[in-house]
């Protein structure tokens, strides 16, 4: 009976700092797509290559002017040398596909007060964390995850400069966005997010070709046939041969990119904004 009374009133302790300022606090979902910018791309975001992203999402209004959003988002972000311009890159024929499991935090800054002019135009930056795992179809069709294969000779002797890329990273949201109240419940908001990130292989493709023949030995075939896709080339382009050792595959000078865009709905907590009374509360123009 003790221990019931006392976790009651650790509950009730607990609550009443959320239960006094719940009207600052928001919870909502996202709806949008993702993007990716990377070794695939010939621009910053191939559109051909949009999917969909969802998220669920908590808000704390600090003051008029500063919010922080705690968000989980998941997107999809994909690409094919196939479509490109470049012969070069249609030439080598790589493609790729990965869920993105992203935790975030995130600063929005708000250019005017939201509750007394009804929307707002924002900016935002902050910090996430995200998970991925690369993914291609092999000849057959079947969906292959590339990491385990090594593609770029990730932990071979012959290589011990390149060790296996983690699935985990992160990335620095940046964007901007406009807010508008519905009601004193509702806010519709949307918005356009960058995420430069701290890895190179969300589409496992950095660096150069490895030996054709020390892959083969300590990977297998399908390593091979995963890192050089030039053979299976069609239409007007000569199918090409596996490259010689250190030849360029990718770019490591620049880190890959992904990109949340869309529409944020959210539902605050507590006791209502007061917006739509506050012409009412204004003191009246007095008149000669």
């Amino acid at each position: 009976m003790k221990f019931t009374k006392f976790t009651g009133l650790l509950f009730v302790f607990m609550a009443i700092p959320f239960l006094t300022f719940a009207q600052d606090w928001h919870v909502g979902a996202f709806l949008g797509i993702s993007n990716y910018s990377g070794d695939l791309t010939e621009q910053r975001v191939d559109l051909k290559y949009t999917r969909p992203a969802l998220g669920l999402l908590v808000r704390k209004d600090i003051n008029r002017y500063l919010s922080i959003r705690g968000a989980f988002t998941w997107g999809i972000v994909a690409a094919a040398d196939s479509t490109n311009s470049s012969k070069a890159l249609v030439a080598r024929n790589l493609s790729f596909r990965s869920n993105v499991f992203e935790g975030s935090l995130i600063g929005e800054f708000n250019f005017m007060d939201l509750d007394e002019k009804g929307f707002t135009p924002y900016v935002f930056v902050g910090v996430a964390g995200f998970g991925f795992d690369p993914m291609a179809r092999d000849q057959s069709g079947n969906w292959i995850r590339l990491r385990p294969l090594g593609t770029e000779g990730q932990a071979l002797p012959q290589y011990p400069t390149r060790q296996p890329y983690d699935l985990f990273s992160f990335s620095f949201p940046f964007g901007a966005g406009l807010k508008a109240i519905l009601s004193d419940k509702w806010t519709l908001g949307f918005e356009i997010g960058l995420r430069p990130t701290t890895t190179d292989y969300l589409d496992d493709v950095s660096t150069n070709y490895v030996d054709q023949n020390t892959l083969l030995a300590y990977r297998g075939q399908k390593s091979v046939d995963m890192a050089y896709r030039g053979d299976e080339v069609t239409g007007k382009l000569t199918p090409g041969t596996y490259p010689a050792d250190g030849t360029k595959r990718g770019s490591p000078d620049h880190k890959d990119w992904y990109a949340f865009s869309g529409f944020t709905i959210t539902y605050r907590l507590g006791a209502s904004s007061g917006w739509g009374k506050v012409k009412s509360a204004r003191c009246p123009v007095l008149r000669p």
